[in-house]
Protein backbone atom coordinates (compact mmCIF):
# COMPACT_ATOMS: atom_id res chain seq x y z
CA UNK A 1 0.00 0.00 0.00
CA UNK A 2 1.39 3.20 -0.91
CA UNK A 3 2.09 5.55 2.64
CA UNK A 4 0.06 8.05 3.45
CA UNK A 5 3.68 10.14 3.90
CA UNK A 6 5.02 8.81 0.01
CA UNK A 7 1.24 10.33 -0.82
CA UNK A 8 1.78 13.61 0.84
CA UNK A 9 5.30 14.11 -1.04
CA UNK A 10 3.25 13.18 -4.10
CA UNK A 11 1.24 15.30 -3.98
CA UNK A 12 3.39 18.22 -2.67
CA UNK A 13 5.52 18.03 -5.70
CA UNK A 14 2.50 17.84 -8.17
CA UNK A 15 1.36 20.95 -6.51
CA UNK A 16 4.65 22.62 -7.00
CA UNK A 17 4.72 21.54 -10.96
CA UNK A 18 1.31 22.81 -10.93
CA UNK A 19 2.15 25.89 -9.71
CA UNK A 20 5.45 26.79 -11.61
CA UNK A 21 3.75 25.58 -14.72
CA UNK A 22 1.06 28.37 -14.59
CA UNK A 23 4.23 31.09 -13.36
CA UNK A 24 5.64 29.71 -16.61
CA UNK A 25 2.82 30.96 -18.35
CA UNK A 26 2.30 34.07 -16.48
CA UNK A 27 -1.31 33.66 -16.35
CA UNK A 28 -1.66 33.35 -12.99
CA UNK A 29 -0.14 34.81 -9.54
CA UNK A 30 -1.51 33.08 -7.12
CA UNK A 31 -0.23 30.99 -4.82
CA UNK A 32 -1.85 27.75 -3.70
CA UNK A 33 -1.78 25.30 -1.17
CA UNK A 34 -1.58 21.26 -0.61
CA UNK A 35 -4.94 21.66 0.49
CA UNK A 36 -6.20 23.40 -2.41
CA UNK A 37 -5.10 20.79 -4.62
CA UNK A 38 -6.67 18.32 -2.41
CA UNK A 39 -9.65 20.48 -2.52
CA UNK A 40 -9.93 21.01 -6.43
CA UNK A 41 -8.24 18.02 -8.61
CA UNK A 42 -9.34 14.26 -9.03
CA UNK A 43 -6.41 12.74 -6.84
CA UNK A 44 -5.18 9.01 -7.05
CA UNK A 45 -7.06 8.52 -4.39
CA UNK A 46 -10.09 10.03 -5.31
CA UNK A 47 -10.42 8.45 -9.34
CA UNK A 48 -10.36 5.02 -8.37
CA UNK A 49 -13.64 4.81 -7.60
CA UNK A 50 -17.21 6.35 -9.05
CA UNK A 51 -20.17 8.01 -6.88
CA UNK A 52 -23.46 6.52 -8.03
CA UNK A 53 -25.88 7.43 -4.45
CA UNK A 54 -25.75 9.90 -1.64
CA UNK A 55 -28.01 8.42 1.09
CA UNK A 56 -28.14 11.09 3.32
CA UNK A 57 -29.41 11.63 7.00
CA UNK A 58 -29.28 14.67 9.03
CA UNK A 59 -31.13 16.11 12.12
CA UNK A 60 -29.78 20.30 13.12
CA UNK A 61 -30.45 21.51 16.57
CA UNK A 62 -31.06 24.90 16.41
CA UNK A 63 -30.55 26.15 19.83
CA UNK A 64 -26.59 24.87 19.45
CA UNK A 65 -26.17 24.85 15.58
CA UNK A 66 -25.06 21.13 15.51
CA UNK A 67 -25.87 18.50 13.15
CA UNK A 68 -25.81 15.08 13.27
CA UNK A 69 -26.21 12.11 10.73
CA UNK A 70 -25.20 9.60 8.31
CA UNK A 71 -24.24 9.16 4.89
CA UNK A 72 -24.49 5.71 3.33
CA UNK A 73 -21.94 5.88 -0.08
CA UNK A 74 -22.77 4.00 -3.00
CA UNK A 75 -20.13 4.06 -5.47
CA UNK A 76 -18.60 1.92 -7.87
CA UNK A 77 -15.32 0.61 -6.92
CA UNK A 78 -12.30 0.00 -9.45
CA UNK A 79 -9.48 -0.71 -6.94
CA UNK A 80 -9.67 2.16 -4.71
CA UNK A 81 -7.49 1.48 -2.08
CA UNK A 82 -6.85 4.73 0.49
CA UNK A 83 -10.31 7.32 -0.44
CA UNK A 84 -10.49 10.59 0.12
CA UNK A 85 -13.33 11.54 2.01
CA UNK A 86 -14.18 15.54 2.35
CA UNK A 87 -15.35 16.56 5.84
CA UNK A 88 -14.10 20.24 6.64
CA UNK A 89 -13.38 21.44 9.90
CA UNK A 90 -14.66 21.49 12.66
CA UNK A 91 -17.06 18.67 11.03
CA UNK A 92 -16.19 15.24 12.68
CA UNK A 93 -16.00 11.80 10.96
CA UNK A 94 -17.20 9.27 13.66
CA UNK A 95 -16.99 6.04 12.30
CA UNK A 96 -17.52 4.24 8.71
CA UNK A 97 -18.92 0.84 8.57
CA UNK A 98 -19.54 -1.14 5.32
CA UNK A 99 -20.43 -5.20 5.24
CA UNK A 100 -19.79 -5.46 9.09
CA UNK A 101 -16.28 -3.91 8.85
CA UNK A 102 -15.09 -0.67 10.92
CA UNK A 103 -12.45 1.71 8.70
CA UNK A 104 -9.59 3.00 9.75
CA UNK A 105 -9.13 6.49 8.71
CA UNK A 106 -6.97 9.89 9.81
CA UNK A 107 -7.58 13.35 9.34
CA UNK A 108 -5.24 15.61 7.20
CA UNK A 109 -7.15 19.07 7.60
CA UNK A 110 -10.13 19.09 6.01
CA UNK A 111 -10.24 15.68 4.30
CA UNK A 112 -9.97 12.42 6.17
CA UNK A 113 -7.82 9.25 4.57
CA UNK A 114 -10.02 6.05 4.50
CA UNK A 115 -8.03 2.85 4.84
CA UNK A 116 -9.99 1.03 2.52
CA UNK A 117 -8.34 -1.46 1.04
CA UNK A 118 -4.32 -2.82 1.17
CA UNK A 119 -3.08 -2.83 -2.24
CA UNK A 120 -2.29 -6.83 -1.55
CA UNK A 121 -6.33 -7.29 -1.92
CA UNK A 122 -6.17 -5.52 -4.80
CA UNK A 123 -4.98 -9.36 -6.54
CA UNK A 124 -8.29 -10.86 -5.20
CA UNK A 125 -11.45 -8.08 -5.76
CA UNK A 126 -13.62 -7.49 -8.87
CA UNK A 127 -14.60 -4.26 -9.74
CA UNK A 128 -18.03 -3.85 -8.43
CA UNK A 129 -20.68 -1.81 -6.29
CA UNK A 130 -19.83 -1.51 -2.37
CA UNK A 131 -21.75 0.43 0.04
CA UNK A 132 -20.09 2.41 3.14
CA UNK A 133 -21.72 4.21 5.67
CA UNK A 134 -20.22 7.21 7.16
CA UNK A 135 -21.60 8.66 10.73
CA UNK A 136 -20.80 12.73 11.15
CA UNK A 137 -21.65 14.93 13.71
CA UNK A 138 -20.37 18.77 14.52
CA UNK A 139 -20.80 22.37 14.53
CA UNK A 140 -20.85 23.39 10.78
CA UNK A 141 -19.22 26.60 9.22
CA UNK A 142 -21.89 28.96 9.54
CA UNK A 143 -22.85 31.06 7.06
CA UNK A 144 -22.84 34.65 8.16
CA UNK A 145 -23.81 36.48 4.42
CA UNK A 146 -25.43 33.63 2.60
CA UNK A 147 -24.84 33.07 -0.83
CA UNK A 148 -21.66 34.96 -1.00
CA UNK A 149 -20.05 32.95 1.82
CA UNK A 150 -21.06 29.14 2.74
CA UNK A 151 -22.26 27.26 4.96
CA UNK A 152 -25.24 26.69 7.50
CA UNK A 153 -27.87 29.04 7.41
CA UNK A 154 -29.46 29.34 11.05
CA UNK A 155 -31.99 32.42 10.60
CA UNK A 156 -35.87 33.17 12.11
CA UNK A 157 -38.49 34.17 10.10
CA UNK A 158 -40.82 37.33 10.76
CA UNK A 159 -42.76 35.28 13.32
CA UNK A 160 -39.64 34.18 15.50
CA UNK A 161 -39.67 30.97 14.42
CA UNK A 162 -36.56 28.73 13.42
CA UNK A 163 -36.10 28.70 9.54
CA UNK A 164 -32.64 26.70 8.83
CA UNK A 165 -30.91 25.95 5.17
CA UNK A 166 -27.52 25.24 3.27
CA UNK A 167 -26.20 27.36 0.71
CA UNK A 168 -22.38 25.93 -0.14
CA UNK A 169 -21.42 26.69 -3.86
CA UNK A 170 -18.03 27.02 -4.07
CA UNK A 171 -16.89 26.17 -0.48
CA UNK A 172 -18.49 22.84 -1.21
CA UNK A 173 -21.00 20.40 0.57
CA UNK A 174 -18.04 18.59 2.80
CA UNK A 175 -19.15 21.63 4.80
CA UNK A 176 -21.51 19.86 6.35
CA UNK A 177 -21.64 15.64 5.36
CA UNK A 178 -18.44 13.62 4.33
CA UNK A 179 -18.61 13.19 0.56
CA UNK A 180 -16.32 13.02 -2.59
CA UNK A 181 -16.41 16.75 -3.25
CA UNK A 182 -15.48 17.36 -6.77
CA UNK A 183 -17.81 18.65 -9.54
CA UNK A 184 -16.42 16.02 -12.09
CA UNK A 185 -18.09 13.31 -9.80
CA UNK A 186 -21.91 13.38 -9.38
CA UNK A 187 -23.41 10.69 -8.13
CA UNK A 188 -25.01 8.82 -11.13
CA UNK A 189 -28.14 7.94 -9.50
CA UNK A 190 -28.94 10.81 -7.74
CA UNK A 191 -29.35 11.23 -3.71
CA UNK A 192 -31.61 10.95 -0.77
CA UNK A 193 -32.32 13.08 1.60
CA UNK A 194 -33.53 11.92 5.18
CA UNK A 195 -34.80 14.99 7.44
CA UNK A 196 -35.78 14.80 10.86
CA UNK A 197 -36.97 17.72 12.33
CA UNK A 198 -39.19 19.34 15.10
CA UNK A 199 -42.84 18.19 13.90
CA UNK A 200 -43.48 22.16 14.27
CA UNK A 201 -41.69 22.66 11.33
CA UNK A 202 -41.83 21.47 7.37
CA UNK A 203 -38.74 20.14 5.81
CA UNK A 204 -38.16 20.24 2.15
CA UNK A 205 -35.67 18.45 -0.20
CA UNK A 206 -34.45 17.94 -3.70
CA UNK A 207 -36.59 16.31 -6.21
CA UNK A 208 -39.94 14.65 -4.54
CA UNK A 209 -41.15 13.86 -1.14
CA UNK A 210 -41.46 10.16 -0.50
CA UNK A 211 -41.80 9.57 2.90
CA UNK A 212 -43.30 11.81 5.90
CA UNK A 213 -43.61 10.16 9.13
CA UNK A 214 -43.74 10.31 13.27
CA UNK A 215 -40.74 9.27 14.45
CA UNK A 216 -41.10 10.44 18.48
CA UNK A 217 -43.09 12.65 19.92
CA UNK A 218 -41.83 15.57 18.81
CA UNK A 219 -39.71 14.76 15.70
CA UNK A 220 -40.89 13.82 12.44
CA UNK A 221 -38.71 12.48 9.08
CA UNK A 222 -38.93 14.05 5.63
CA UNK A 223 -37.33 12.23 2.92
CA UNK A 224 -36.60 13.44 -0.71
CA UNK A 225 -35.45 11.61 -3.64
CA UNK A 226 -33.42 13.07 -6.57
CA UNK A 227 -33.49 10.32 -9.40
CA UNK A 228 -31.24 12.40 -11.57
CA UNK A 229 -27.24 13.08 -11.53
CA UNK A 230 -27.20 15.83 -8.96
CA UNK A 231 -24.29 17.99 -8.04
CA UNK A 232 -22.82 17.86 -4.52
CA UNK A 233 -23.20 21.36 -3.58
CA UNK A 234 -27.47 20.99 -4.86
CA UNK A 235 -28.47 18.91 -2.06
CA UNK A 236 -29.62 21.01 0.16
CA UNK A 237 -32.93 20.77 3.06
CA UNK A 238 -34.75 23.74 3.26
CA UNK A 239 -36.37 23.55 7.43
CA UNK A 240 -39.14 26.15 8.29
CA UNK A 241 -42.85 27.03 8.97
CA UNK A 242 -43.71 26.31 4.96
CA UNK A 243 -46.64 26.11 3.02
CA UNK A 244 -47.27 24.88 -0.05
CA UNK A 245 -49.12 25.73 -3.74
CA UNK A 246 -48.61 23.88 -7.00
CA UNK A 247 -49.29 24.09 -10.28
CA UNK A 248 -49.00 21.26 -13.36
CA UNK A 249 -47.10 22.85 -16.22
CA UNK A 250 -48.18 21.37 -19.80
CA UNK A 251 -44.15 21.22 -20.52
CA UNK A 252 -42.58 19.57 -24.10
CA UNK A 253 -41.72 16.54 -21.80
CA UNK A 254 -45.75 16.07 -20.31
CA UNK A 255 -46.91 17.71 -17.64
CA UNK A 256 -44.48 19.27 -15.12
CA UNK A 257 -44.85 19.46 -11.45
CA UNK A 258 -44.37 23.00 -10.08
CA UNK A 259 -44.64 23.19 -6.67
CA UNK A 260 -43.91 26.11 -4.47
CA UNK A 261 -43.03 26.63 -0.68
CA UNK A 262 -42.99 29.77 0.89
CA UNK A 263 -43.38 31.16 4.88
CA UNK A 264 -46.96 30.87 5.66
CA UNK A 265 -47.14 34.90 5.80
CA UNK A 266 -45.64 34.83 2.25
CA UNK A 267 -48.66 32.56 0.54
CA UNK A 268 -50.19 35.74 -0.92
CA UNK A 269 -47.32 37.20 -2.10
CA UNK A 270 -45.86 34.23 -3.88
CA UNK A 271 -49.13 33.20 -5.40
CA UNK A 272 -48.83 36.75 -7.35
CA UNK A 273 -45.38 36.99 -7.54
CA UNK A 274 -44.39 33.31 -8.82
CA UNK A 275 -46.53 33.23 -12.04
CA UNK A 276 -43.28 34.32 -13.31
CA UNK A 277 -42.31 30.59 -12.71
CA UNK A 278 -44.24 28.98 -15.60
CA UNK A 279 -43.68 32.09 -17.85
CA UNK A 280 -40.03 31.17 -17.20
CA UNK A 281 -40.25 27.76 -18.41
CA UNK A 282 -42.34 28.04 -21.06
CA UNK A 283 -39.46 30.75 -22.62
CA UNK A 284 -36.66 28.45 -21.63
CA UNK A 285 -38.12 25.35 -23.02
CA UNK A 286 -38.01 26.96 -26.12
CA UNK A 287 -34.96 28.46 -26.57
CA UNK A 288 -33.23 25.57 -24.05
CA UNK A 289 -34.93 22.06 -24.69
CA UNK A 290 -37.13 20.31 -22.30
CA UNK A 291 -36.60 20.86 -18.64
CA UNK A 292 -33.79 18.38 -17.48
CA UNK A 293 -35.46 17.16 -14.58
CA UNK A 294 -38.69 16.47 -15.29
CA UNK A 295 -38.50 12.88 -13.21
CA UNK A 296 -37.53 15.06 -10.07
CA UNK A 297 -40.08 17.97 -10.71
CA UNK A 298 -39.05 21.73 -10.35
CA UNK A 299 -39.43 23.52 -7.07
CA UNK A 300 -39.10 27.15 -5.90
CA UNK A 301 -38.59 27.46 -2.29
CA UNK A 302 -38.91 30.83 -0.29
CA UNK A 303 -34.95 31.34 1.36
CA UNK A 304 -33.20 33.15 4.18
CA UNK A 305 -30.62 34.43 1.54
CA UNK A 306 -31.25 36.19 -2.29
CA UNK A 307 -31.11 32.73 -4.30
CA UNK A 308 -29.02 29.76 -5.12
CA UNK A 309 -29.79 27.14 -8.37
CA UNK A 310 -29.95 24.06 -6.35
CA UNK A 311 -31.27 21.30 -8.28
CA UNK A 312 -34.77 21.06 -8.73
CA UNK A 313 -35.33 23.05 -5.52
CA UNK A 314 -34.29 26.85 -6.20
CA UNK A 315 -33.93 28.98 -3.49
CA UNK A 316 -35.98 32.09 -3.72
CA UNK A 317 -35.17 35.39 -1.19
CA UNK A 318 -35.38 38.29 -3.75
CA UNK A 319 -38.38 39.77 -1.39
CA UNK A 320 -41.10 39.21 -4.17
CA UNK A 321 -39.54 42.24 -5.91
CA UNK A 322 -39.08 42.64 -9.78
CA UNK A 323 -35.43 42.82 -11.42
CA UNK A 324 -32.80 42.14 -8.46
CA UNK A 325 -34.17 42.85 -5.08
CA UNK A 326 -35.88 45.85 -6.76
CA UNK A 327 -33.34 47.05 -8.85
CA UNK A 328 -32.55 46.93 -12.45
CA UNK A 329 -28.81 45.45 -12.93
CA UNK A 330 -29.07 46.67 -16.80
CA UNK A 331 -29.98 50.22 -15.87
CA UNK A 332 -32.13 50.04 -19.01
CA UNK A 333 -35.62 49.31 -17.39
CA UNK A 334 -35.77 46.20 -19.43
CA UNK A 335 -34.94 44.64 -15.62
CA UNK A 336 -37.62 45.19 -14.25
CA UNK A 337 -39.82 43.72 -16.25
CA UNK A 338 -39.56 40.27 -14.45
CA UNK A 339 -37.92 38.48 -10.81
CA UNK A 340 -34.33 38.46 -11.49
CA UNK A 341 -33.66 35.36 -8.92
CA UNK A 342 -36.81 33.19 -10.71
CA UNK A 343 -35.53 33.20 -13.76
CA UNK A 344 -31.63 33.16 -13.09
CA UNK A 345 -31.54 30.74 -10.85
CA UNK A 346 -34.01 28.82 -12.88
CA UNK A 347 -32.21 29.03 -15.88
CA UNK A 348 -29.10 27.12 -13.83
CA UNK A 349 -31.15 23.80 -13.95
CA UNK A 350 -30.15 23.91 -17.59
CA UNK A 351 -26.59 25.20 -17.49
CA UNK A 352 -25.36 24.29 -14.19
CA UNK A 353 -27.12 21.74 -13.00
CA UNK A 354 -27.79 19.87 -16.39
CA UNK A 355 -24.12 20.59 -18.24
CA UNK A 356 -21.91 20.99 -15.93
CA UNK A 357 -18.35 22.09 -15.68
CA UNK A 358 -15.72 19.12 -13.94
CA UNK A 359 -14.18 22.30 -12.68
CA UNK A 360 -15.24 25.48 -11.48
CA UNK A 361 -12.30 27.39 -12.79
CA UNK A 362 -14.75 26.80 -16.45
CA UNK A 363 -17.78 28.21 -14.31
CA UNK A 364 -18.28 30.61 -17.19
CA UNK A 365 -20.23 27.82 -19.04
CA UNK A 366 -22.66 28.11 -15.83
CA UNK A 367 -23.11 31.77 -15.39
CA UNK A 368 -22.61 32.89 -18.93
CA UNK A 369 -24.95 31.08 -20.73
CA UNK A 370 -27.76 31.37 -17.77
CA UNK A 371 -26.61 35.66 -17.42
CA UNK A 372 -27.88 35.48 -20.85
CA UNK A 373 -31.14 33.02 -20.82
CA UNK A 374 -31.65 36.51 -18.93
CA UNK A 375 -31.95 38.23 -22.46
CA UNK A 376 -33.42 35.46 -24.17
CA UNK A 377 -36.28 35.52 -21.61
CA UNK A 378 -36.94 39.54 -21.97
CA UNK A 379 -36.19 38.65 -25.85
CA UNK A 380 -39.01 35.96 -26.04
CA UNK A 381 -41.84 38.05 -24.31
CA UNK A 382 -40.91 41.70 -24.98
CA UNK A 383 -39.03 41.51 -28.41
CA UNK A 384 -35.45 41.17 -29.87
CA UNK A 385 -34.51 45.11 -29.24
CA UNK A 386 -35.73 44.61 -25.56
CA UNK A 387 -33.11 41.80 -25.13
CA UNK A 388 -30.67 43.79 -27.04
CA UNK A 389 -30.82 46.77 -24.99
CA UNK A 390 -30.40 44.65 -21.49
CA UNK A 391 -27.76 43.26 -22.83
CA UNK A 392 -25.88 45.56 -23.80
CA UNK A 393 -26.58 47.62 -20.70
CA UNK A 394 -24.91 45.37 -18.08
CA UNK A 395 -21.52 45.78 -20.18
CA UNK A 396 -21.27 47.97 -17.47
CA UNK A 397 -20.80 45.96 -14.38
CA UNK A 398 -17.68 44.50 -16.08
CA UNK A 399 -14.90 45.10 -14.32
CA UNK A 400 -11.67 43.36 -17.11
CA UNK A 401 -10.11 42.29 -13.69
CA UNK A 402 -8.72 38.70 -14.23
CA UNK A 403 -9.66 36.05 -17.40
CA UNK A 404 -12.71 34.53 -17.10
CA UNK A 405 -11.34 31.11 -16.58
CA UNK A 406 -9.24 30.50 -13.27
CA UNK A 407 -6.57 28.07 -12.78
CA UNK A 408 -7.69 24.34 -12.78
CA UNK A 409 -7.21 21.74 -10.04
CA UNK A 410 -7.86 24.20 -6.94
CA UNK A 411 -11.18 24.87 -6.51
CA UNK A 412 -10.83 28.53 -7.82
CA UNK A 413 -13.07 30.43 -10.11
CA UNK A 414 -11.72 32.94 -12.63
CA UNK A 415 -13.43 36.70 -12.45
CA UNK A 416 -16.79 37.30 -11.75
CA UNK A 417 -17.09 38.38 -15.60
CA UNK A 418 -17.86 35.19 -16.10
CA UNK A 419 -21.45 36.71 -15.79
CA UNK A 420 -22.13 39.49 -17.76
CA UNK A 421 -18.47 39.64 -19.91
CA UNK A 422 -19.58 35.72 -20.82
CA UNK A 423 -22.99 37.16 -21.86
CA UNK A 424 -21.90 39.67 -24.03
CA UNK A 425 -19.50 37.04 -25.53
CA UNK A 426 -22.42 34.70 -26.27
CA UNK A 427 -23.99 37.41 -27.84
CA UNK A 428 -21.44 38.76 -30.08
CA UNK A 429 -21.29 34.82 -31.25
CA UNK A 430 -24.39 34.79 -32.14
CA UNK A 431 -24.23 38.29 -34.37
CA UNK A 432 -21.58 35.98 -36.15
CA UNK A 433 -24.17 33.29 -36.56
CA UNK A 434 -26.15 36.12 -38.84
CA UNK A 435 -29.38 33.50 -38.25
CA UNK A 436 -31.53 33.25 -35.21
CA UNK A 437 -32.73 30.31 -35.53
CA UNK A 438 -29.13 28.32 -36.10
CA UNK A 439 -28.06 30.48 -32.58
CA UNK A 440 -30.95 28.83 -31.41
CA UNK A 441 -29.99 25.46 -32.61
CA UNK A 442 -26.64 25.26 -31.05
CA UNK A 443 -28.66 26.28 -27.82
CA UNK A 444 -30.86 22.95 -28.28
CA UNK A 445 -27.95 21.44 -29.46
CA UNK A 446 -26.14 21.91 -26.54
CA UNK A 447 -28.62 20.52 -24.48
CA UNK A 448 -28.87 17.62 -25.58
CA UNK A 449 -25.51 16.66 -26.37
CA UNK A 450 -24.27 17.69 -22.85
CA UNK A 451 -27.50 16.23 -21.12
CA UNK A 452 -26.46 15.67 -17.50
CA UNK A 453 -23.14 15.37 -18.42
CA UNK A 454 -19.76 17.06 -16.47
CA UNK A 455 -17.86 19.02 -19.52
CA UNK A 456 -14.63 21.28 -19.84
CA UNK A 457 -14.80 24.77 -21.66
CA UNK A 458 -12.78 23.01 -24.33
CA UNK A 459 -15.55 20.49 -25.21
CA UNK A 460 -17.92 23.57 -25.19
CA UNK A 461 -16.15 25.64 -27.38
CA UNK A 462 -15.07 22.81 -29.44
CA UNK A 463 -18.92 21.85 -29.92
CA UNK A 464 -19.85 25.44 -30.79
CA UNK A 465 -16.82 25.95 -33.50
CA UNK A 466 -18.19 22.94 -34.74
CA UNK A 467 -21.96 23.51 -34.81
CA UNK A 468 -21.20 27.03 -36.53
CA UNK A 469 -18.44 26.28 -38.20
CA UNK A 470 -16.75 29.69 -37.43
CA UNK A 471 -13.37 30.28 -36.49
CA UNK A 472 -14.31 31.23 -32.86
CA UNK A 473 -10.75 30.08 -31.31
CA UNK A 474 -9.35 33.55 -31.21
CA UNK A 475 -12.95 35.07 -29.87
CA UNK A 476 -12.95 32.63 -26.96
CA UNK A 477 -9.18 33.44 -26.19
CA UNK A 478 -9.64 36.75 -26.42
CA UNK A 479 -12.71 36.77 -24.04
CA UNK A 480 -12.10 33.98 -21.39
CA UNK A 481 -8.28 34.13 -21.26
CA UNK A 482 -6.95 37.69 -21.38
CA UNK A 483 -8.27 41.20 -20.15
CA UNK A 484 -8.03 42.73 -22.84
CA UNK A 485 -11.34 44.18 -24.88
CA UNK A 486 -10.29 44.00 -29.20
CA UNK A 487 -10.61 47.99 -30.13
CA UNK A 488 -11.08 48.65 -33.48
CA UNK A 489 -8.56 51.89 -34.65
CA UNK A 490 -9.95 53.92 -37.70
CA UNK A 491 -9.48 56.78 -39.46
CA UNK A 492 -11.57 58.54 -41.93
CA UNK A 493 -9.70 61.11 -44.13
CA UNK A 494 -12.21 61.66 -47.02
CA UNK A 495 -13.48 59.14 -48.61
CA UNK A 496 -11.11 56.61 -47.60
CA UNK A 497 -11.41 54.53 -43.59
CA UNK A 498 -8.36 52.58 -42.54
CA UNK A 499 -9.30 50.61 -39.67
CA UNK A 500 -7.44 47.61 -37.75
CA UNK A 501 -7.81 45.98 -34.53
CA UNK A 502 -5.87 46.90 -31.58
CA UNK A 503 -5.38 45.04 -27.74
CA UNK A 504 -6.33 42.03 -29.20
CA UNK A 505 -4.50 38.16 -29.39
CA UNK A 506 -2.98 37.07 -32.43
CA UNK A 507 -5.46 34.88 -33.57
CA UNK A 508 -8.54 36.88 -33.50
CA UNK A 509 -11.14 36.58 -35.97
CA UNK A 510 -13.89 38.74 -35.47
CA UNK A 511 -15.85 40.03 -38.64
CA UNK A 512 -17.96 43.22 -37.30
CA UNK A 513 -20.62 44.77 -39.03
CA UNK A 514 -20.43 48.73 -39.22
CA UNK A 515 -22.22 51.33 -40.09
CA UNK A 516 -20.90 54.56 -42.72
CA UNK A 517 -24.12 56.64 -42.64
CA UNK A 518 -27.47 57.04 -42.11
CA UNK A 519 -28.52 56.06 -46.08
CA UNK A 520 -30.19 52.73 -46.52
CA UNK A 521 -27.55 49.84 -47.53
CA UNK A 522 -24.66 51.30 -45.27
CA UNK A 523 -23.98 49.13 -43.39
CA UNK A 524 -21.69 46.08 -44.17
CA UNK A 525 -19.23 43.42 -42.59
CA UNK A 526 -15.53 44.14 -41.87
CA UNK A 527 -13.27 42.15 -40.93
CA UNK A 528 -10.01 43.44 -39.55
CA UNK A 529 -6.61 41.88 -38.99
CA UNK A 530 -3.84 43.52 -37.01
CA UNK A 531 -2.81 45.85 -40.08
CA UNK A 532 -4.04 48.45 -41.24
CA UNK A 533 -6.88 47.65 -43.87
CA UNK A 534 -8.35 50.02 -46.27
CA UNK A 535 -12.48 50.56 -46.99
CA UNK A 536 -13.29 52.60 -50.09
CA UNK A 537 -16.88 54.23 -49.07
CA UNK A 538 -19.26 55.41 -52.54
CA UNK A 539 -20.38 59.35 -52.30
CA UNK A 540 -22.89 59.05 -49.95
CA UNK A 541 -20.81 58.60 -47.06
CA UNK A 542 -20.51 61.72 -45.07
CA UNK A 543 -17.09 61.59 -44.49
CA UNK A 544 -17.82 61.30 -40.67
CA UNK A 545 -19.91 58.52 -39.62
CA UNK A 546 -17.64 55.05 -38.92
CA UNK A 547 -19.80 52.77 -35.99
CA UNK A 548 -20.00 49.56 -34.67
CA UNK A 549 -23.32 47.88 -34.30
CA UNK A 550 -23.56 48.03 -30.51
CA UNK A 551 -24.50 44.35 -30.54
CA UNK A 552 -20.39 44.04 -30.34
CA UNK A 553 -18.48 44.14 -27.26
CA UNK A 554 -15.80 45.53 -28.38
CA UNK A 555 -14.21 49.32 -28.64
CA UNK A 556 -13.57 51.76 -30.77
CA UNK A 557 -10.74 54.85 -31.25
CA UNK A 558 -10.70 56.93 -33.59
CA UNK A 559 -7.84 58.43 -34.99
CA UNK A 560 -8.72 60.78 -37.52
CA UNK A 561 -7.98 63.98 -34.93
CA UNK A 562 -4.33 62.51 -35.63
CA UNK A 563 -4.10 62.72 -38.48
CA UNK A 564 -5.56 66.27 -39.50
CA UNK A 565 -3.24 67.53 -36.57
CA UNK A 566 -0.04 66.17 -38.59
Amino acid sequence: MLSHKKYYCLVLLLCFFFIESFAQLGEIKNIFTHADTLRGSNGIFRERWDVLHYDITVEPDYDSKTISGKNILQFYDNGATIMQIDLQEPMLLDSVIGNKISYKFRREGNVYWLEYRDTLALYNIKPGIRNLTLYFHGKPKEAVRPPWDGGWVWKKDKNNNPWMTVACQGLGASVWYPCKDIQSDKPDSGATLRMIVPDSLVAIGNGRLTEKKQISNNKMLYVYNVKNPINNYCIIPYIGKYVNFSEQYPGLNGNLEMNYWVMDYSLEKAKKQFTDAPKMMKAFEHWFGPYPFYEDGYQLIEAPHLGMEHQSAVAYGNGFKMGYAGRDLSGTGEGLKWDFIIIHESGHEWFANSICTKDIADMWVHEGFTNYSETLFTEYYWGKKAGETYVEGIRKNINNDIPIIGPYGVNKEGSSDMYYKGANMLHLIRQLTKDDEKFRSLLLGLNKTFYHKTVTSAEIETYIKSFLKIDLTGIFDQYLRTIKIPTLQYKISGKKIEYKWTNAVNNLVLPIQVSLGKIDGSEQWITPGNKWKKLKVGKWHDGKTFKVDQNFYVLTKNETELILNK
